[in-house]
Order: C-alpha cells, then sequence, then structure tokens
C-alpha cells in the first residue's frame, strides 16, 4: 500500500457516510417509482445542479482532461466539445424546460407526448430503449475501466497478490480494481435511488472543492521557484488549421500521442466537433443520468436553473484541479515513471502519478475520497438511467402492467445487478478510456442525432421516421469499428458520414409513412411549446384558441446560447490564467465574464417565468406528482 493511515481512514469515513446516506433513503425511495427513479418531483434545483456537476466530476473523464491539459496545454479546452461540453448551455436556455414540462419518467416515455399510443409508436419506442440501455452500458465501462486503472497506481498489484487464491493477468488488474469497486457502488446505487443519489453527491462535491483548491495553491506556489518546461504554443488557446504544438526535445512520446488522437490538423477536427456538437445540443440531452436530473426538478424553471447552475460550479473547480496537477506533473515529469511495460508513455496515468507524489497526507485521502465518490456518483447516476428504462419501458410496459409498489422495487434491485454485470463484461473488451470515450460521443451519438433533432423542430417527423433514422445511425455506429477500413479512423471522422444516413433514414421514414395524428401534435405543441418548422399545428392550435401566443424566443434563444458559451469558456479559462499567474489575461477573461452575467441577467434569468421562455401560465406552473395512469400503463 502507499496510501497513509489517515488518507485510508478520510477514505474508509466517506464510503460509510455515503452507504449511510443509501440506507437512509432507502424507505423513501421505496414509496414508489417516481420516489425512486426521480425523488419524487421534490428535489430542490441547486441540489441537483451540485448533483449532476458532481457526477460529471468523474475519475476517467478527469484523467482524461488532465492528459489533455499536460499535452495539449490552453488549447485542451476545447477538445471537451466532443461531448459536447456546451450542450449545457443549451438546455439551460431553452431545452431543459422543453423536457421537463414533458413531464414523463423517461426519454422513451417521452416519444408517447411527441407521437402518441399507436403501434407504429412502437419501434421507435423500443430503438430509444435500446439506444439508451447501449450508451449507459458504454458509460458504465468507461467508468469501470478509468476506475480500475486509477486505482491500480496506489494499490499495487503486488502488494495485493499474496491475499489473493488466483492470479490476474498484468492487463486486467485495472479491471480487476474495476470490479472490486464496482461491488460497493452497485450496493450504494441500487438502494436508496435518485435521492440518495443526489445528497451524496453534495457531499462529495464539497470534498472535491476543498482538494482543488489545495492543489491549485500548491501549483501556483510551485510556479514562484520554478518555471514549465513546455512548447511555447503551449500557452495559448489560440489555433490555426494545424495544431502547432511541437514537443521535440522536451517529451517526445507527447509528439506521438497527438499523432495517435488525431489531433494535428486541429481545425478541421474543431469545426467537426463545433458542428457535431451543435446538432447534438439541439438533439436534447441522451437518455442518461443527465437527462433523468432534469426529469426530476420540481418545474420547467427548475430544470433551467440547474442546467445552468451545472456549469457555474463545475467548471471552475474541476479545472481547478486539472490545471494545478498538470503543473505539477509537468514540473516533475522525470519522477512521475509513466512508462509502461512497452517503453510507451501511459498519459492516463498523469493524473494518479501527480496524486500519488504531490498530494499531502490528508488532502491525498479527500482527494482519493473525492474521485472514488465521483466514479460512485456517476456510476450510480447512469445506473439509475439504465433501470429507469428497464422497469418503466419493459417491464411496466410489456411484462407487469399493474406491479406493485414491492414488485417494482424487486425489479429496480435486480435489472441494476444486470446492467453492472453486463457493464463489466464490455469492461473487459475495451482497450482504454479514450478509445471507449471516442465510441461513445463520435460514434454511437453520431447515429442519435438526427433523429432528435428532427423530433422537437419539425411537426411533420413521425415514429417511423424516428425508427428508421435511428437504426440508420447507429447500427453502422456499432459495425464501422469492426471493419478494417475503419480501423484507426478516429470516430469523429466518419461522424459526417454517420449523421447522412441518419438524416436519409429519418426524411425517408417519415415520409413514407402518413404523419402523426393532429391531435397528439396539438397536445404535444400546446404543452412543450418549441420553436421551429410547426406552422400547421401552430395554426390548428391558434384557431381552437385564439388566445394562445406561441413560442417566438428563437432569435433570444440563439443570442442566449452564444453568450452562454462564451461565458463556459470563460469559467473554463480562469482557472488555467489564475494558476499560470497570468494576471493580464485573467482579469480580461473576468471582464468577459462579468458582460455575460449583467447580459443573460436581463436576457434569460429575468425572464424565466415569463410566457415567452416558460409558457404559459397553466404550463409553468410545478406539474403534478401523480400523473394520468393511462399514460403509466401505455409508457
Amino acid at each position: 500500500m502507499t496510501l497513509s493511515l489517515l488518507d485510508i481512514s478520510i477514505i474508509v469515513l466517506y464510503l460509510v457516510a455515503v452507504a449511510s446516506i443509501g440506507l437512509i433513503m432507502q424507505k423513501r425511495a421505496q414509496g414508489d417509482k417516481e420516489a425512486y427513479l426521480l425523488g419524487g418531483h421534490t428535489l430542490p434545483w441547486y441540489a441537483l445542479g451540485v448533483s449532476n456537476a458532481s457526477g460529471m466530476f468523474d475519475i476517467s473523464g478527469t484523467m482524461w482532461m488532465v492528459m489533455l491539459a499536460f499535452v495539449y496545454g490552453f488549447k485542451s479546452i476545447w477538445i471537451p466539445w466532443l461531448w459536447p461540453s456546451f450542450n449545457q448551455v443549451f438546455l439551460m436556455m431553452f431545452l431543459a424546460a422543453w423536457l421537463r414540462r414533458s413531464n414523463v419518467t423517461t426519454g422513451a416515455e417521452w416519444m408517447l407526448t411527441r407521437f402518441g399510443r399507436g403501434k407504429d409508436v412502437n419501434a421507435s419506442h423500443t430503438i430509444v430503449v435500446v439506444f439508451a440501455l447501449l450508451s449507459c452500458l458504454g458509460f458504465l465501462a468507461y467508468g469501470f475501466i478509468g476506475l480500475g486503472k486509477f486505482v491500480e497506481i496506489f494499490i499495487p498489484w503486488s502488494s495485493v497478490q499474496p491475499y489473493i487464491p488466483f492470479t490476474v493477468a498484468p492487463e486486467y488488474v485495472p479491471h480487476f480494481y474495476g470490479l472490486l469497486f464496482t461491488s460497493f457502488a452497485v450496493f450504494y446505487s441500487i438502494l436508496g435511488g435518485m435521492s440518495s443519489i443526489v445528497w451524496a453527491d453534495v457531499l462529495q462535491y464539497i470534498i472535491m472543492t476543498i482538494g482543488a483548491v489545495v492543489i491549485g495553491v500548491m501549483a501556483m506556489n510551485n510556479l514562484q521557484t520554478a518555471s514549465l518546461n513546455v512548447p511555447a504554443n503551449w500557452y495559448t488557446p489560440f489555433f490555426g488549421m494545424e495544431l502547432d504544438l511541437d514537443w521535440s526535445g522536451i517529451i517526445e512520446d507527447a509528439n506521438a500521442k497527438i499523432m495517435a488522437d488525431g489531433y494535428s490538423f486541429f481545425g478541421v477536427f474543431f469545426m467537426l466537433m463545433l458542428f457535431k456538437g451543435v446538432l447534438a445540443s439541439l438533439a436534447g440531452p441522451t437518455p442518461n443520468y443527465d437527462m433523468q436530473k432534469i426529469l426530476s426538478t420540481r418545474s420547467p424553471q427548475d430544470a433551467a436553473k440547474m442546467s445552468g447552475f451545472v456549469s457555474l460550479v463545475l467548471i471552475p473547480t474541476r479545472y481547478l484541479m486539472i490545471i494545478g496537477f498538470t503543473v505539477l506533473a509537468l514540473l516533475n515529469y522525470d519522477t512521475l515513471n509513466l512508462k509502461g511495460a512497452n517503453g510507451v508513455t501511459d498519459f492516463e496515468q498523469i493524473l494518479p502519478a501527480a496524486i500519488l507524489n504531490f498530494a499531502p497526507v490528508g488532502i491525498m485521502g479527500l482527494i482519493l475520497a473525492g474521485l472514488l465518490a465521483a466514479f460512485i456518483g456517476t456510476f450510480a447516476g447512469t445506473l439509475n438511467a439504465a433501470q429507469a428504462y428497464l422497469v418503466n419501458d419493459i417491464y411496466l410496459r410489456y411484462v407487469n402492467q399493474d406491479a406493485s409498489n414491492t414488485q417494482v422495487t424487486r425489479m429496480n434491485y435486480l435489472t441494476g445487478v444486470v446492467v453492472v454485470l453486463v457493464s463489466v463484461v464490455l469492461g473487459f473488451l475495451a482497450k482504454d478510456v479514450n478509445s471507449l470515450l471516442q465510441w461513445i460521443v463520435s460514434g454511437l451519438y453520431g447515429g442519435y442525432i438526427a433523429s432528435n433533432v428532427l423530433k422537437w423542430y419539425w411537426w411533420r417527423f413521425n415514429s417511423s421516421g424516428f425508427f428508421w433514422g435511428m437504426l440508420a445511425g447507429v447500427a453502422p455506429a456499432l459495425i464501422f469499428p469492426m471493419l478494417p477500413y475503419f480501423q484507426g479512423v478516429l470516430p469523429l471522422n466518419y461522424f459526417p458520414l454517420l449523421l447522412v444516413l441518419s438524416l436519409v433514414g429519418s426524411i425517408a421514414g417519415t415520409l413514407l409513412a402518413p404523419p402523426t395524428p393532429m391531435e397528439t401534435l396539438k397536445s404535444f405543441y400546446r404543452n412543450v411549446r418549441p420553436w421551429g418548422f410547426w406552422g400547421p399545428v401552430k395554426a390548428a392550435v391558434i384557431e381552437e384558441n385564439p388566445a394562445f401566443r406561441p413560442n417566438k424566443s428563437f432569435w433570444l434563444d440563439a443570442f442566449n446560447v452564444v453568450i452562454g458559451i462564451v461565458g463556459q469558456m470563460c469559467l473554463t479559462l480562469l482557472p488555467f490564467y489564475l494558476v499560470m499567474q497570468m494576471f493580464t489575461e485573467l482579469l480580461i477573461v473576468l471582464a468577459i465574464l462579468l458582460v455575460c452575467g449583467v447580459i443573460l441577467k436581463k436576457t434569460w434569468w429575468d425572464k424565466l417565468d415569463s410566457n415567452e421562455v416558460s409558457g404559459n401560465p397553466s404550463s409553468s406552473s410545478p406539474l403534478p406528482k401523480n400523473r394520468d395512469k393511462s399514460n403509466m400503463k401505455a409508457a
């Protein structure tokens, strides 16, 4: 073991606290389906926002982002647009409120509000469930691998092997550790449902913030007596068509890493990210823990506030820790021993190696407890989403529509265990964190986008178009990585092909089938009030109710999105300039951030309760807890 007794005590104390929260919330979670999956719509928006931010502060993602900051410097702030990170801005401005006004339990159940309840909706409903489970399983496997690689450096296998009655091949040691800690996460996440997830995440965020501040201060103090040996362009977020970042004579393996990542032609890469990111953001949240947090809010206004709060509490804290560890790792690179058995530097080990070498006793325990808890929080939220689809959209729809609360609780437990076991198998098959991440965000999501953009903004789009669009996009996303032609190709590079295939499938499927019944469309439009190409439906609604006011906020929402993205990037740069003590740039970024804040106060926050942003008075109030039971059974 390489941890002190104090560090181990802090970690154990945290895990006991988290388990206790799960036990305390267990009885409340057993109240009914919504109490377990959505916290009964009683959780405050700021707690949900901190929870969502805390869940994004995961081990695998943080390891990845420290690696990016180390190799790419300030330019690394753009690469998380692969997710895309700015989707929270789109949610904040309009999409979270639209989704919450649908008043459903899952994204698949949402299909009923958009396309009705006919037999032709079954296929589109099913493919959403399949996609949701694929993405949840992918993210669970992604976290599983990251956790194992993270733990391995703190608990060397040589110190564990004498106490284990079997042998584990070196390449599977991270998987063994991932499986071990996953077992604990399963107990916690399955037991208490959404409420325990949220309050445990709040505790985790407090711990992570303390750790981030300490590491940031340590990095600043170290820079008082030493300087970084990095390429000149490492210090700027700006770039041209090429990355122009040469590590020759400094760290040669960093150049190889850039080539392997495929980011050398950064201008083209950036344009693809932006193009894909805007479309993905317009499609709305994918069916994972982010969507479930939005659906758990008390009202559409709270959904918007929660989505905006995520960026505010997550980005400065997370990047303070990221740039802090990056600086410490660069200053002491030769002592980190990052070379793998093949002699090649494993940059994904930078974060755990930096913690091991530079975090003081006690602070190391806090950081490890927080990062382990981040894994548990992310794992729990994603598992909760997978359970929601299996129980709500499969069990309660096809198997037992009249299930009692006890039966639903048992199914929640059973499906949770099954999902974990399948994700563990996927984790064993994945090569590394980055490859799995690339497949999820660029490949699998590439097939998701076309159908999910059209469903919000085009009235003629129907369930047939949704099904064929999803199938035409997701199926190739699953097949391409196995074809020789696509071996070694960055998934983002074939995203346009996936998008075209999905778009063709969406439009062909739509035009070859009759439109969605007008009564369904009118009900959806009255309740959700999207902007877009809804002319015939808008006319029909106004004919019935001349007092109805359609959503005319497109240009305001578009303007707010641009301002929000600028503000989000300022939040990202603040910790970089602060730790690097580049105070002129810091003041400029603060000034821009202040201007963005003042603008959004007037154009977004002050209008949250107005009809233009939140809907008619009848739809802007908190939604009832007990929804129409016929809708529940049809779902």
